[in-house]
């Protein structure tokens, strides 16, 4: 009794699937979920059937069949709850002609399920219909073609500097223009005190876990209590858990600077969704385009210093600002952080490689901590005072003579790309063309093929030619920014009259250790400085600007004095 009971249920009952993608949008109101759920509610009912149940998938592609609304009625089908499935036609199930034949051709029929597609004049309980393979066919056809399109407007709008992605965390879009992004300034002053706490030597670690002391929201936390929308799946952890990976990941935004970085990530196919990682070589890079969150100079600095940054610790946890700065001039490799067992107050670096400690290095390069404060700032206070009392002899120290030839090359360089450029966007228009022309059969596919043959061939030599002109003027323009940016830094740090985290990390790359030496009776220390973006730097022997005159006690009775090294060998 319970069976048949339960066999009425089923024969009376229809699942009713509607589904809506973006793309589906162009083909008018006709598509839309409510329309849909009308018109397959009024064509159940005549066709006899008492309880309906919906579902429905709104936004998603038909290309995957991997669809939430569409899963759970399949796993309901398996369960023998319905008999019939109504869709407004055989693209509501999906574009895929491999799959969608599977459900028709086996599935459906397997399971004794009558299928109704209203808009194909569809209905298997009236027999089989013999153009459904067909329509099957062009529903793939039509998702292909409408991703190649797509591809083509993304090229366009891409090309043109307009934002291809969502604003990262410290922007939110102009309300008055979705294309352009403005700060988000309570968002933006965490990803300013991110850099700035970089800048001073915190690793990502402990910022993390100082942000969480402060129960600073995650991005992710952040947007759900503005309600801003972002695609995938909310993590559940807690709302004020950073990780370092986030700050690692925001560390990174070129955006920050103010530029727009299109065609970061790209997919295989119309068929596969996932989002793949593009070479950067590939990237499309707008500078300037929105406010900046980040100087410039600020974030090519923490790029710089991004893997230089780990600060070795002693057993108590102490660690140094000269830690991951410091190598072994004679072996390459770094210094560790130590401090004296029976004064702890005398800290110091040694090779890591020393023989002494199984290494292979056949010295110690021993430095005392309190004599490297000392000779690093004096040699920045001997700079910025070269900068301030000399400029023309500084630039040349810094720039050399080639910039201005460097500057013409990369002007024609980027007129020549920019040439390229509007050729290439030229190509896309007159493809799209050609191929509107085939569709509605004012050109013939033989002369279709061969133009658009030929277009692609103009475009991939076009492709090549704008990856390396892009490579050339980054290198070029790298140059230029990284010189000019530490000029301004050395002037910046003018008055400066204690050495900071912050200042060491800014201005120095890192530095030279030699192994102490007695020359002429007296022990001297040399070291070789290396600044950010321009390396050594030669102060002209000529010019009134003594080297720091630093000296320390080793211990009882050795005095070791500081001698410079500025030129590299």
């Amino acid at each position: 009794m319970k069976q048949s009971s339960n066999k009425k249920s089923r024969e009376a009952t229809a699942f009713l699937y509607e589904r809506l993608s973006r793309d589906d949008n162009l083909e008018g109101e006709s598509y839309s979920i409510g329309n849909q759920k009308k018109l397959l509610t009024k064509v159940a009912k005549e066709k006899g059937y008492t309880n309906l149940v919906h579902f429905l998938d709104d936004g998603i592609s038909g290309v995957t069949m991997n669809r939430p609304g569409f899963v759970e009625m399949m796993q309901q089908l398996e369960q023998g709850k319905a008999s019939a499935v109504f869709v407004k036609d055989l693209s509501r199930l999906g574009r895929n002609y491999i799959e969608v034949g599977r459900l028709t051709e086996e599935f459906f029929p397997d399971h004794d399920i009558r299928l109704v597609a209203v808009s194909d004049n569809i209905d298997t309980a009236e027999g089989e219909n013999e153009l459904a393979p067909i329509r099957n066919l062009f529903n793939e056809w039509y998702a292909r073609d409408i991703s190649k399109k797509r591809r083509i407007s993304n090229k366009i709008k891409g090309n043109s500097g307009e934002p291809m992605g969502l604003p990262p965390y410290g922007y939110i879009k102009d309300p008055n223009n979705p294309k352009h992004w403005v700060i988000d300034e309570e968002a933006a002053q965490v990803v300013r005190r991110i850099f700035d706490m970089t800048l001073e030597g915190f690793g990502t670690e402990q910022i993390a876990t100082q942000f969480e002391k402060e129960g600073i929201l995650t991005p992710q936390a952040y947007w759900i209590q503005k309600g801003i929308g972002r695609p995938g799946k909310t993590k559940t952890r807690p709302a004020t858990k950073w990780n370092g990976s986030t700050i690692t990941h925001l560390l990174y935004q070129q955006e920050y600077c103010g530029d727009v970085l299109n065609f970061k990530t790209y997919s295989k196919s119309y068929k596969n969704k996932k989002r793949i990682h593009n070479d950067p070589e590939n990237w499309v890079v707008f500078q300037d385009v929105h406010e900046p969150i980040i100087e410039r100079a600020v974030f090519e600095q923490v790029q710089q210093k991004r893997g230089k940054m780990r600060k070795r610790r002693t057993s108590n946890g102490e660690h140094n600002m000269f830690s991951g700065l410091l190598v072994c001039a004679d072996c390459g490799c770094n210094l560790h952080f130590h401090f004296n067992q029976g004064n702890p107050e005398i800290k110091y670096f040694n090779c890591s490689n020393y023989k002494g400690n199984r290494g292979t290095c056949q010295s110690t390069h021993y430095i005392r901590v309190d004599f490297l404060e000392e000779v690093v700032l004096g040699e920045i206070q001997r700079l910025t005072k070269f900068a301030s009392l000399y400029e023309d002899d500084f630039l040349k120290a810094v720039i050399g003579h080639s910039q201005q030839a460097d500057e013409a090359d990369r002007k024609l360089k980027e007129k020549e790309l920019k040439a390229l450029l509007a050729r290439d966007e030229e190509l896309d228009g007159l493809f799209e063309r050609i191929y509107e022309d085939n569709v509605s059969g004012k050109i013939s596919d033989e002369r279709f093929s061969r133009m658009s043959r030929r277009y692609e061939d103009e475009q991939k030599e076009l492709t090549e030619k704008i990856k390396q002109l892009r490579s050339e003027i980054e290198k070029q323009s790298s140059r230029t920014m990284t010189t000019d940016m530490f000029i301004r830094l050395v002037r910046k740090y003018t008055r400066a009259k204690k050495l900071t985290p912050r200042m060491l990390n800014e201005l120095v790359e890192k530095i030279e250790v030699f192994n102490a030496e007695k020359v002429n009776g007296v022990w001297e220390q040399r070291l070789r400085i290396h600044y950010n973006c321009v390396g050594t730097i030669e102060i002209p022997s000529a010019l009134p600007l003594p080297t720091p005159d630093v000296s320390v006690n080793t211990r009882k009775g050795v005095v070791v004095n500081y001698a410079p090294c500025d030129v590299a060998i």
